[in-house]
């Protein structure tokens, strides 16, 4: 393994993409970040010390990882080995070991292993390296766009210290395409080349971050654009506009999660304005509608309930719609069921009916149905069983409401539901406490038996 994995010969140079001809090289030229290899902080720290530990650096693509873990690679007295996870197995990482502690052995020279895409590895894969990494064999610096907490195995989590890179401003990422026009060694500063202001921010806007994502428009935009009259190249918002589209977000497990559970807080939180704009953007980041609607239709239970009992059929309606018809169309449909979950008045009083229903079914003794409530459907049920005696038909009674128990014996002073004063369950409250205060008609006066 060559210890400068890096560099590249003249002639190789010269078909590189400009995103890699213009990697930063020191730390003084590396963009962004500040957060983590700012002046004093410990990762720069480490690094000018030549002592990082195994590190994983995560983050969106084009904000530098792979760049700052190829300054580490020109700055230390270490070996640096780069592998990639989709095309390296068991067998390579053995060889890379047995490598880096023969290094140790003979010259005392420590290996870093820098590790591409390093949540594809497998567990097993994972498992091979730990005690190179106990032992201190090698500096292990994974690089992926996943949360590694979430993405990777916990055992190699563990060892690591965790870097979290962020996307860069629009401000860091015109700086990177100025460098770019200006740099005559690795860019196009001997090029006469001319750009407008609207098209630096054109390009530095849409990039949403990602550096590299800008220089690959940017040398579209160069290499593609004749020259005018006077011999220059003129990047205009128009020539911009055709060197970059419009990015897909990009949306990996963490962000995915996180952004939906923004979207389903926004529901509960009743601001359909933060609902919609999460459920667009998911949308848009390519996030299957069933999944969001799912969620509306759970709220519309979780969070609304009985207060607008019209939200859960309205948000079903979503989902109706949706198999019906299909996107586009039925984002209206979905729209307006975002829209009824959050401005209807809100209530957790089903949740906790629920839980509170299982939490006594895990408990509850194994007794018989009470006699009144048992089933009288077969023959001989009633006449030689007993079943259905006492049992009150409720239609026979004012208001269609009769006294009885209904309840399992055990459960008897149980209560499950209690509605809130919000909406639709202000209803069901007040008709409960008259119920509870006894109605005229409605005691245990007997009636006429009737079968269920």
């Amino acid at each position: 393994m060559s210890v400068d994995l890096f560099s590249f010969s003249g002639n190789e140079d010269s078909h590189r993409p400009l995103a890699d001809r213009m990697r930063p090289r020191t730390l003084e030229e590396f963009i962004g970040q500040t957060h983590i290899v700012g002046k004093g902080t410990l990762l720069r720290r480490a690094i000018e010390a030549d002592r990082l530990t195994s590190s994983i650096f995560f983050g969106p693509p084009g904000v530098g990882k792979t760049t700052l873990a190829s300054i580490i690679a020109n700055t230390t007295s270490s070996a640096f080995v780069k592998l990639n996870a989709v095309t390296s197995g068991v067998g390579e990482v053995r060889d890379v070991i047995a490598q880096a502690r023969d290094r140790i052995r003979l010259y005392g020279q420590s290996t870093y292993l820098l590790l591409d895409e390093c949540h594809r590895w497998s567990k097993a894969q994972s498992d091979s390296i730990l005690p190179a990494i106990e032992q201190g064999s090698i500096r292990f610096i994974g690089s992926t766009t996943e949360n590694p907490v979430i993405a990777m195995t916990p055992a190699i989590v563990s060892r690591c210290r965790l870097f979290q890179f962020r996307s860069l401003s629009q401000e860091d990422v015109k700086r990177a395409v100025l460098q770019a026009l200006s740099d005559k060694e690795r860019g196009f500063g001997s090029l006469p080349v001319d750009m407008d202001e609207a098209a630096l921010d054109h390009i530095s806007s849409i990039a949403n971050g990602d550096a590299r994502n800008a220089l690959n428009a940017l040398e579209l935009a160069v290499l593609t654009t004749p020259k005018d009259e006077n011999g220059r190249i003129h990047i205009d918002l128009s020539v911009a506009e055709q060197s970059i589209q419009q990015q897909v977000l990009a949306l990996d497990e963490s962000y995915y999660y996180d952004m939906l559970s923004a979207f389903c807080k926004s529901l509960r939180g009743s601001d359909s304005d933060a609902a919609l704009a999460w459920f667009a953007r998911m949308v848009h980041g390519g996030v299957d509608p069933r999944i969001i609607v799912r969620r509306v239709i759970a709220h519309a239970s979780e969070d609304v309930g009985l207060a607008n009992p019209q939200a859960m059929l309205t948000a079903v309606a979503a989902w109706q719609a949706l198999d019906a018809i299909g996107m586009p169309e039925a984002s209206l449909s979905i729209t307006q069921a975002i829209i009824m979950v959050c401005e209807s008045p809100k209530s957790n009083s089903v949740v906790l009916a629920r839980d509170a229903a299982f939490a006594y079914a895990e408990r509850a003794r194994n007794i018989q149905v009470p006699v009144h409530l048992r089933d009288t459907s077969y023959k001989g049920a009633g006449s030689r069983l007993g079943a259905g005696k006492g049992y009150k038909y409720a239609h026979d009674y004012p208001g269609h409401w009769v006294k009885q128990q209904y309840l399992p014996d055990d459960a008897l002073d149980e209560r499950f539901y209690e509605p809130t004063e919000m909406g639709f369950e202000a209803r069901i409250r007040r008709t409960r406490q008259e119920r509870q205060g006894g109605a005229p008609g409605n005691d245990d006066t007997q009636t006429e038996q009737k079968k269920e």
